[in-house]
């Protein structure tokens, strides 16, 4: 079984994002989480992508260890940049998947926990 080719369910035009945009830092557009992605609208190629990338990390780390893992990033994030929307751009979660989200062919090729390559953000 290939785990590498699984994609999420995708939820368009959706109100989630829009109410968690209320409680983050930043106009959420789509969302993954868990089996699901929820889009305010239609979702692009690019942004298929980029979720498909983030339910692929939350696969490799059992969904609930990305989750907390995402959160500790933010806070130190947030903790050294003071800014809440920085601190999500520079999550090496999302990292990963803004540079390589117009990649055609990056999910099949990415490695496994390719995302440890950016916790050092001059690493990349």
């Amino acid at each position: 079984m290939n785990t590498k080719l699984w994609s999420p369910w995708f939820i368009e035009n959706s109100k989630i994002p829009v109410w968690l945009s209320k409680l983050a830092p930043i106009n959420i557009w789509a969302i993954s989480f868990g089996l699901w992605v929820w889009c305010r609208g239609e979702l692009s190629k690019t942004t298929r992508r980029h979720e498909t990338i983030h339910f692929q990390q939350q696969l490799e780390m059992g969904f609930v260890f990305q989750w907390i893992a995402y959160g500790l990033f933010w806070l130190i994030g947030l903790v050294k940049y003071r800014d809440g929307a920085v601190a999500y751009r520079e999550n090496p979660f999302e990292r990963e998947a803004y540079d390589n989200e117009r990649k055609f062919t990056y999910l099949e090729k990415r490695k496994r926990f390719a995302w440890v390559a950016y916790i050092n953000p001059k690493a990349t």
